[in-house]
């Protein structure tokens, strides 16, 4: 940690403040200011976040890094700055109308314990916009949009980051004196961190509801909220468990699979667009696959695509796969060169396509299956007598294989090494039994 180097972070050629007489929020930026010196940060370690509101005009106000975004999202800003460069201290400043627009994002950075600490400037209304009332405004409470008193139950921003599940919770005032302690214990804490610090706003909210400082903490004591520290815990942040994973994942051997490397060459001197058509449980995604990782490791490029209802075990399974000696640049296939239909369900399901078909492109069916609506030229899967056995359980693979031998692809063996490459041991010494039987 840097020495002291500075009597206020505060960057005083931006003073005075652009508030109202009176308002809290002076108080809580000077608070701020006091712990950053008490810490002895240098500024650069430091990032200060915002979104819309009187708040939002903060972060001009220090010669600390600072980053000004849309209403509602300044803690989702801090958790992608802090991922970026967790050796950053990175504080957010938010009105309660912020938490009430932003709540997804307050939910989710508590549950994850990501590690930022959140500063809430809670008076009570949208005091930027004209005092409007917000999630946290007392029943009762007469504002621009409840001129006959709110019938909102407000939200208590500490208990909701509390139950799920941040860090560091803690409840204050903007007039408390040990603030700027509190805020360096919340700045160092490893987690989410978040102080709901109440506050005036004197030019819409008090005037409306003659609510001062003792009005404020006789409401706080009526809705018993207690003020002070309210949780900690030693869970570690987001950031502290991701690390730990990531160190767990160095340690491990590289999933296979994942860096299809050149061995084989091919022919191929144009793309072929090919669809696979069958049924939920064929394993046409997987047959698939192999066709664009055998192709892959011959050198070419190819992407691969599959469609499939939401149902498990029932309705269609198809597989598109491009395969070309140039870069693919568009995945799509609105006419496919070979089809192959192997179930109903897939027949079906691409008929559309099929139906699209010129007589120089070629339908590949399964038994009775033989009658596409198409001009393509249509010929039977003959699959080696040996391997009828396993058309009810290997059909999308005997497929794979079997356009590998017609088509000329790629070697028969990049198939073969596809299996051993992408599969898990089990199903690869399945597949390369069934692959077998073209090699008789």
């Amino acid at each position: 940690m840097a020495e002291p180097v500075l009597d206020t972070y505060i960057a005083e050629e931006n003073l005075p403040y652009e508030f109202c007489p009176g308002c809290s929020h002076g108080k809580v930026l000077g608070a701020l200011s006091d712990s950053l010196k008490q810490q002895g940060l240098d500024p650069t370690e430091v990032v200060i976040v915002t979104d819309i509101g009187c708040v939002g005009l903060s972060d001009k106000y220090f010669v600390t890094h600072a980053f000004h975004g849309l209403h509602g999202r300044a803690i989702t800003y801090a958790s992608g700055i802090k991922m970026q460069n967790p050796a950053l201290k990175v504080v957010v400043l938010i009105g309660d109308g912020g938490c009430g627009i932003g709540g997804h994002h307050l939910l989710n950075a508590a549950r994850m314990n990501t590690d930022v600490a959140v500063l809430v400037f809670n008076n009570f209304n949208f005091g930027m916009t004209g005092g409007q009332h917000s999630v946290t405004t007392p029943m009762d409470s007469i504002t621009p949009t409840t001129s006959l008193g709110s019938t909102d139950a407000p939200m208590d921003i500490a208990g909701t980051a509390k139950v799920n599940g941040g860090g560091f919770i803690a409840r204050s005032t903007a007039f408390d004196k040990d603030l700027p302690d509190m805020i360096a214990k919340a700045m160092n804490h490893d987690g989410f961190s978040l102080i709901d610090i109440w506050e005036l706003c004197t030019a819409y909210y008090v005037v409306r509801n003659d609510f001062g400082r003792k009005e404020m903490m006789g409401y706080m004591d009526s809705m018993n909220m207690e003020s002070g520290l309210l949780q900690e815990t030693d869970r570690p942040s987001f950031q502290t468990s991701y690390k730990h994973i990531q160190t767990q994942a160095g340690e491990q051997k590289p999933m296979s699979g994942l860096v299809l490397e050149t061995k084989f060459s091919s022919d191929l001197d144009k793309p072929i667009r090919i669809v696979l058509a069958g049924a939920a449980g064929q394993k046409v995604v997987s047959a698939g696959n192999l066709l664009a990782s055998a192709a892959t490791l011959s050198g070419l490029w190819t992407s691969r695509r599959a469609d499939f209802p939401i149902t498990i075990q029932t309705g269609f399974s198809v597989a598109e796969v491009v395969i070309s000696p140039e870069p693919v640049l568009y995945s799509g296939i609105m006419k496919p060169d070979v089809a192959v239909l192997i179930a109903p369900e897939g027949k079906a399901k691409i008929a559309r396509l099929t139906k699209a078909m010129e007589e120089t492109d070629t339908v590949y069916y399964a038994d009775g299956l033989g009658d596409a609506d198409s001009d393509a030229t249509q010929l039977p899967l003959n699959f080696p007598d040996s391997a009828k056995k396993e058309l009810r359980k290997n059909i999308s693979v005997l497929a794979a294989g079997y356009l590998t031998k017609q088509l000329s692809l790629f070697p028969f063996e990049a198939l073969k090494e596809a299996v051993r490459q992408i599969q898990k041991p089990k199903i690869a010494e399945i597949n390369l039994g069934v692959l077998a039987h073209f090699e008789d």
